[in-house]
């Protein structure tokens, strides 16, 4: 398996904050871009006082715009260190890291991390599964610690998971367990015709109505494998998650956990491949 590169790696490709805006030029416009202007190509130059290229005619582009970096202060150099970062560790990297790493505030850490998770989210995507699908769902963020009288669920999000075989990976926040909620999430992520394992839950159990071949594993009764049915992948997804946010994180709000959960997507659907994390998100910036 290939490696990530290492930080004297990154440092050589990207110096300072001219190699950055040059990558982040030819990444979006490439090394031939006509002039919108005067309509000729390849005359562009880096203007010394902004982070901006300009033709021969005056005219000018501005690579950052459309990016994650637009109307951002923070050098461009950092917020590529910051990428970096999400891509060559397993547990996500907390806004106090960012902090101490890059030497910013607080509040800008907090910022940079939020944008680069949105980001993440964007370059996965979320393609159908298809297949055989484990679909299961669970408790996540909030505090673990409840209020005097109240349960340690009261805080948490209810969240759904579905995992292909060998395959990517899709959650989605949802407002309770009903079946309507699961069977709705499970059939705009699921393509029809799909094998899908979950355990006894009421709310899967009409699946086989909705196009699915659907089989159980009944776990109140310490029943956990099947053949090769069983829910084993996503709760390892599930458990992956859940030390990373009390290792890492310590807690996460039900406000943002959609993003945190877009983060953990994209590095378990590139678990195989953690060398093409960094290098897709370069390449995707031109999108």
């Amino acid at each position: 398996m290939a490696k990530p590169i290492t930080i004297i790696e990154f440092m050589k490709m990207f110096p300072d904050d001219d190699a950055c805006l040059e990558h982040l030029f030819h990444a979006r416009f490439g090394m031939d871009h006509q002039c919108s202007r005067c309509g000729e190509t390849g005359k562009w130059k880096k203007l010394s006082k902004q982070p901006a290229y300009t033709c021969q005619c005056g005219n000018h582009v501005h690579p950052m715009v459309g990016t994650p970096f637009h109307k951002s202060h923070t050098p461009l150099q950092k917020w590529f260190y910051a990428m970096y970062l999400f891509t060559t560790t397993r547990h996500g990297v907390p806004a106090k890291e960012l902090q101490r790493q890059l030497s910013v505030n607080y509040k800008t850490a907090w910022r940079m991390g939020h944008e680069i998770r949105k980001y993440l989210a964007a370059v996965d995507g979320d393609t159908p599964l298809s297949g055989h699908v484990e679909a299961d769902e669970t408790y996540l963020g909030g505090r673990e610690k409840a209020r005097k009288g109240q349960s340690r669920l009261t805080n948490k999000a209810i969240v759904v998971g579905m995992v292909e075989r060998n395959g990517d990976v899709i959650t989605r926040v949802v407002p309770d367990t009903s079946r309507n909620s699961l069977e709705v999430t499970v059939t705009e992520n699921v393509l029809p015709g799909s094998r899908i394992s979950t355990d006894e839950h009421k709310g899967y159990s009409d699946l086989n109505k909705c196009g699915f071949q659907h089989e159980t594993v009944h776990h109140k009764s310490k029943e956990y494998v099947r053949g090769d049915v069983h829910t084993n992948t996503i709760e390892g997804f599930w458990a992956m998650i859940k030390r990373s946010i009390r290792g890492t994180h310590i807690h996460v709000s039900k406000d943002h956990l959609p993003k945190y959960l877009g983060e953990f997507e994209f590095r378990w659907n590139l678990r195989h491949h953690p060398e093409v994390m960094f290098p897709l998100l370069l390449k995707r910036l031109g999108s």
